[in-house]
């Protein structure tokens, strides 16, 4: 049974997704502080980067998640994206097997423990979905909402929409930068010519990842330990009417070290018709501090921005 797009369109639920970067633990907690009295109705929360980043456990998140649950948010536990050791693989299998709270499956290691189990999951952008078939593959091992992948736009994102799987929510990534690749090597210990293995937590120094730039100076990617982003920030507030056309049932919003709380009530107030895009679009161009992107949305290179303010 596919979706029927022709019905009345509902406003999307607004998502934060996990923290992508290393904060101290105290820096983390108080972040959360501010966002379980935003207006964000599910959180993701968990490391998905790097095992090493260890400053909170399994029993600090579980904690924490109760503690936003019970400020009325939806919270999802996510797991790591790129897992390599017997160690990561079981910290994996404790999120799934842990009953308080649903799980966000960010690689198939994940999605085959928690099929194992007959649990329900969400699949991140990282589980590269291209076509129906993989919707209806993923939805047959429990699969109940997915994460477009950040390269893919409005146009594949139609298509995958029109014959959807019945009781498949979709999410989508509209504020944030984007993460493009993951890697065995950590490329914040290699900027400071120091081994993985012994990477002395540089990332700690960077809330926000480290800027790479081309000969020509323009900023290019962000380095954050084993993942590549984008070095500029996805902003797809201007696409709230399309995205809400195409029947999303949740977009996502990225967090970053400043200016995260604003950028929700932004989404929140253009969502639920309070407020046009066009009243933000100024303010959000000051908080991406290396710029806005949103070609990928377009079918252009991802870099590129298409907006007809000019910001």
């Amino acid at each position: 049974m596919a979706i029927n797009m022709t019905l009345t369109k509902p406003t999307p639920k607004l998502s934060l997704g996990p923290v992508q970067y290393y904060w101290p633990k105290e820096m983390l907690l108080e972040f959360y502080q501010h966002i379980g009295d935003s207006a964000v109705d599910i959180i993701y929360l968990g490391e998905v980067v790097c095992s090493k980043r260890l400053d909170m456990r399994f029993n600090d998140w579980i904690e924490l998640a109760n503690t936003l649950r019970d400020k009325g948010k939806e919270v999802i536990l996510s797991t790591m994206t790129l897992i390599e050791a017997s160690s990561e693989r079981s910290r994996m299998q404790r999120i799934c097997e842990q009953s308080d709270f649903q799980v966000e499956a960010n690689d198939f290691g994940a999605i085959a423990v928690l099929s194992k189990l007959g649990k329900k999951f969400i699949t991140g952008s990282s589980i590269n979905i291209y076509n129906n078939r993989s919707l209806k593959i993923l939805q047959s091992h429990g699969m109940q909402r997915w994460n477009l992948s950040v390269e893919l736009g409005k146009t594949q994102l139609e298509t995958l929409q029109q014959n959807r799987p019945a009781n498949v929510e979709t999410e989508l990534l509209v504020w944030g930068r984007l993460p493009l690749a993951y890697s065995a090597r950590c490329f914040s210990a290699r900027a400071h010519n120091l081994p993985k293995d012994q990477c002395q937590f540089k990332c700690l120094n960077d809330a926000d990842g480290i800027i790479m730039k081309t000969r020509d100076r323009q900023d290019f990617l962000c380095l954050n330990g084993i993942q590549t982003q984008s070095a500029l920030t996805c902003n797809l507030i201007d696409e709230i009417d399309s995205i809400k056309n195409l029947s999303v049932d949740v977009i996502r919003i990225s967090p970053q070290s400043q200016h995260t709380v604003p950028v929700i009530e932004a989404f929140h107030q253009v969502i639920s018709n309070t407020c046009t895009a066009t009243r933000f679009q100024q303010q959000l161009a000051d908080y991406a501090v290396t710029g806005l992107c949103n070609g990928y949305w377009f079918g252009n290179a991802g870099m590129s921005h298409n907006n007809q303010l000019g910001l």
